[in-house]
């Protein structure tokens, strides 16, 4: 297993990530996997409402065929 206990680990990490990615795509690397965590919540939060919440309301409504009575 991996030892990541050493900070000297961490920054050789964080070293590799700027070389591979550059520094200009990490915040935009960074706000889309943010977007997607959001995302990720909100779908689980929605999951989370019990059933009887989750069914549109229905509504009857009178229609009127013009020419019939």
């Amino acid at each position: 297993m991996l030892d990541f206990s050493s900070p000297m680990h961490l920054i050789l990490i964080i070293l590799v990530i700027v070389l591979l990615f550059g520094g200009k795509k990490i915040p935009e690397l960074m706000k889309g996997i943010g977007q997607g965590m959001k995302e990720f919540k909100k779908a689980s939060a929605l999951n989370d409402e019990p059933e009887e919440k989750k069914e549109p309301e229905m509504k009857n409504f009178d229609i009127k065929v013009p020419g019939k009575k």
